[in-house]
């Protein structure tokens, strides 16, 4: 089973989205178990503080570290710790690999305008980024990962081939998708998808794959093209 510990100012956010879809059928399979900590319960004055004024000035309130540190002294994490942060490399499919395989991933939830930066300096913390744009918080940021490990977890989906062929599973992004009914407002299925060759439609699909990746994103076709040069290399 994996765990999942979440540091937040905010665990409201994560009942609805830890009860549904992959992530809640994985709860009740018993594939993980979610550990949702508030970080106010770090604090030790009246008004629960959680962050103050930068040293330096600067506009917005930073969180302070005493509550982060005191959450993870209480968490006790035995994987990997991961700060929410737009400093942080970008989230990507390998490391929900990485982070699937343990038995336990720690998120940490920052918010208002920065988090301490001896929460980060912390070793074994590693600060992730999930995008190059800036949310109010990392709460959405931590879903968006909860949500990649979990549905990777052996019996987390019923169809592994499903998962198999999603984006960035082999490096391309995926083939586009069709269903029912072959014509909708003049806009058609490709006929290869309707006559049951299915070595033909493989080929297609692979086709529009790299199609795709070469288009959108230059970047991981790059990297593709390189993985396919080193393979032939050997």
């Amino acid at each position: 089973m994996l765990r999942i510990n979440v540091v937040t100012l905010f665990p409201e956010v994560f009942q609805s989205p830890f009860e549904t879809s992959i992530m809640g059928r994985a709860a009740t399979a018993g594939l993980v178990d979610y550990r949702v900590v508030d970080l106010r319960n770090y604090t030790h004055d009246r008004h629960r503080t959680v962050d103050d004024y930068a040293y330096g000035g600067g506009a917005g309130m930073v969180l302070k570290p005493e509550p982060f540190f005191e959450a993870l002294d209480d968490v006790k994490p035995q994987g990997p710790v991961v700060l929410l942060s737009a400093r942080g490399r970008k989230f990507e499919h390998d490391d929900a690999v990485r982070f699937s395989v343990r038995s336990e991933l720690t998120l940490l939830c920052g918010h208002y305008k920065d988090v301490d930066g001896r929460v980060a300096e912390r070793e074994d913390t590693e600060e992730i980024s999930i995008g190059d744009f800036v949310l109010s918080g990392g709460e959405f940021g931590a879903l968006c990962i909860a949500d990649a490990v979990v549905r990777l977890l052996p019996g987390a989906i019923s169809d592994h081939e499903s998962a198999s062929t999603d984006s960035f599973y082999d490096g391309l992004l995926s083939a586009p998708s069709y269903t029912r009914p072959a014509e909708y407002r003049g806009l058609g299925v490709p006929e290869v998808l309707l006559g049951g060759d299915h070595a033909e439609i493989e080929k297609w699909k692979l086709k529009q794959a790299e199609a795709l990746t070469r288009e959108r994103r230059p970047d991981l076709w790059k990297r593709h093209e390189g993985e396919l040069g080193s393979d032939d290399s050997h």
